[in-house]
């Protein structure tokens, strides 16, 4: 009957369409094994999308706030000899993070230290934060008593390359800053290549000041004994001059970071995550 005709028909289209998508499927594997490490996007070819997310969380490998898979993420797949799939995120839509390392110490503030690490994963920067305690421990008890575990010694750090160094305050947070050698030749490494780098809070005057590593009309936290260091100390909540950030607190530290981001992604993308965050920048 012509029902059954019907029937028969559709069940013969969908066999068609399978015996395509499996091609399909072949033909893209193939590729991949003749032609070596391929980056398949799973958002553009949904079916990898559940091997992908299974295969990175079998792994090692955290998932941080900057790669999750909430985002359009791309899978780097590297096949072996015996065809073992090896998965790393990277982001499809940018070539290379930016790098930001924030050092800490023992009385660092927190909210400083928070707000800028916050602020800047936001961007999408990939984000270290660095001990500078002289034993290599990771564990920083912060001014106010909270415990903040850093992803790397500062020996580690400073064998790497960076876009922005930004020093949180906080006392004697900022002393020891100021006393770390390791930090402070990483420091004058990005002032000769004018590099980015900033401070907030206490750290403008106690670690770049006593290092030349500032010049008139940045500021600082609006005490006396910072501001008298600092040559024409500036009222302004962050102060942005050539390479070198400034700002002045806790308070405005989200003011501070998202100066940071700006002068690695531009104003509109820090215009956005200012919006997010209810920050007014005006």
């Amino acid at each position: 009957s012509s029902s059954q005709k019907k029937v028969i028909s559709h069940l013969m289209h969908n066999k068609i369409m399978l015996g395509m998508s499996m091609i399909k499927t072949f033909t893209i594997f193939t590729s991949a094994i003749l032609a070596g490490p391929h980056t398949l996007s799973v958002r553009a070819f949904p079916p990898f999308s559940t091997l992908a997310q299974k295969s990175l969380l079998q792994s090692k490998q955290p998932i941080s706030a900057q790669n999750n898979l909430r985002h359009h993420q791309s899978y780097p797949l590297s096949l072996s000899s015996r065809f073992n799939t090896f998965i790393k995120m990277s982001s499809a839509s940018e070539e290379i993070k930016k790098r930001v390392l924030v050092p800490i110490a023992e009385d660092s503030e927190e909210i400083e230290t928070t707000a800028i690490t916050d602020v800047l994963v936001r961007f999408g920067a990939d984000v270290v934060v660095a001990s500078v305690k002289p034993d290599g421990d990771l564990v920083c008890k912060m001014s106010r008593g909270i415990k903040i575990m850093a992803d790397v010694t500062i020996e580690d750090a400073a064998k790497e390359e960076w876009d922005i160094i930004a020093l949180p305050g906080g006392l004697p947070g900022a002393d020891h800053l100021r006393d770390c050698p390791s930090l402070i030749e990483l420091l004058k490494k990005q002032q000769q290549k004018k590099k980015l780098y900033g401070a907030v809070c206490a750290a403008p005057a106690v670690v770049l000041a006593s290092h030349g590593l500032i010049g008139a009309g940045a500021t600082c936290y609006p005490a006396p004994p910072f501001r008298s260091v600092m040559s024409e100390a500036s009222d302004d909540a962050v102060v942005v001059q050539d390479n070198v950030v400034t700002s002045q607190g806790p308070g405005t530290s989200l003011l501070f970071a998202l100066s940071l981001g700006e002068l690695l992604y531009g104003k509109e993308e820090a215009d956005k995550i200012a919006a997010a965050l209810l920050v007014d920048r005006k």
